[in-house]
């Protein structure tokens, strides 16, 4: 019987599941998987994480088994990143390492902004969005940067402040990830904590919003592409991974946060800050920094000038991009101040990043 009451507050329509060829999925035309052997080879969260993937809000869902594979290694990922934090012995008598306060002081500002994204995508019902982020914040911010750089050499026991520190990452981590896997991470959950069965995350409070500090989080964004940078070079020359190697960075204002954390993802020996280039180094750009990783053997001229020039090209390319939007008459007038803004930046860091590359190229010449 009608009360005078809305039965529902909102309600969220999906889109079509479609193939990979856009057809409505139909047992007539034979192209709908079954669900319960797709459970069965990936899990039933790997199933949930990739029809999540592929399902854009306001749009058809085309389903791709490739994506319920990502998930079901995402279930692996979450797993293994487990098995390696329970499997660190803790040394109670052990000083908490500088790498490992500073990774902590940056995933801490890390986590409090994905936070605020995920909570901000399922209030808006942009679930994939949501699940996106939480993704990128466990694969990449999470296992592929913070445990590598707060674990502690193999063999080696941990200090009890970092290993507490990341217990209570991996709880806030679970949480926010349970509305999208519920099942593994009601399971770990209960391993990590130790609780019992009659406990469940379900009953936890969601994470909450809590300002960040945006300025850490780019900071760090730097030691990232520094790190990626000097792997590789060492890829391209042939270096091992465990040959130590120095750093010169020619910006004497570059942020020391994080420091430690560059010494041990990078593996280098020494960082310096000099005035000028080294000798016998190979260059890259980090934002408008230029940095230098001296080897003890000769360069190759010819193959840094070609990478340079593609780094020449890309940069006048980006450049040029950039000029479209702050020439055109109708973006200058209508586009909010912040965006004008930031594309000025843009392209203030483009001339600088040009302007150095040519010097590079410069003394490259002078080398020939």
């Amino acid at each position: 019987e009608y009360r005078g009451e809305k039965p529902f507050r909102n309600v969220y329509f999906t889109g079509i599941v479609r193939d990979k060829q856009h057809r409505k999925m139909s047992k007539s035309l034979g192209n709908s998987p079954d669900p319960i052997e797709l459970m069965k080879q990936y899990g039933a969260d790997g199933v949930r994480v990739g029809m999540l993937l592929c399902s854009p809000a306001g749009n058809d869902l085309l389903f791709d088994e490739g994506l319920v594979e990502q998930g079901r290694n995402f279930s692996n990922k979450i797993w293994n990143a487990f098995r390696l934090v329970k499997s660190w012995e803790i040394d109670d008598s052990l000083l908490q390492p500088e790498n490992s306060k500073q990774a902590i002081f940056w995933f801490n500002e890390q986590l409090k902004e994905s936070t605020a994204q995920i909570k901000k995508g399922i209030e808006n019902y942009k679930l994939s969005e949501a699940l996106m982020t939480n993704y990128t914040l466990f694969w990449d911010d999470f296992a592929s940067w913070y445990l590598e750089a707060i674990k502690p050499t193999y063999g080696q026991p941990i200090d009890k402040t970092t290993y507490e520190q990341t217990i209570g990452f991996f709880n806030i981590l679970l949480k926010l990830l349970h509305p999208f896997i519920p099942f593994i991470t009601e399971e770990l959950f209960h391993e990590l904590n130790e609780i019992p069965a009659t406990e469940s995350i379900s009953f936890q409070q969601f994470p909450q919003n809590i300002d960040f500090e945006k300025t850490v989080i780019d900071k760090f964004s730097d030691i990232k592409e520094i790190v990626s940078q000097v792997r590789n070079i060492r890829q391209k020359n042939q270096i091992s991974p465990k040959e130590r190697l120095s750093l010169s960075i020619l910006n004497k204002n570059f942020s020391k946060n994080f420091i430690q954390v560059l010494e041990k993802l990078g593996n280098l020996s020494e960082i310096s800050f000099p005035e000028t280039k080294p000798e016998n180094a190979t260059a890259f750009m980090v934002g408008a920094t230029e940095c230098f990783v001296p080897l003890n053997k000769m360069i190759d001229v010819a193959a840094e000038q070609e990478k340079l020039e593609e780094e020449l090209k890309y940069n006048k390319g980006f450049l040029n991009t950039v000029m479209k939007k702050l020439n055109n008459k109708n973006f200058v007038e209508n586009a909010p101040a912040t965006v004008i803004e930031k594309e000025e930046q843009k392209k203030a860091d483009a001339l600088s990043k040009i302007e150095a590359i040519e010097k590079q190229l410069k003394e490259l010449m002078i080398k020939k």
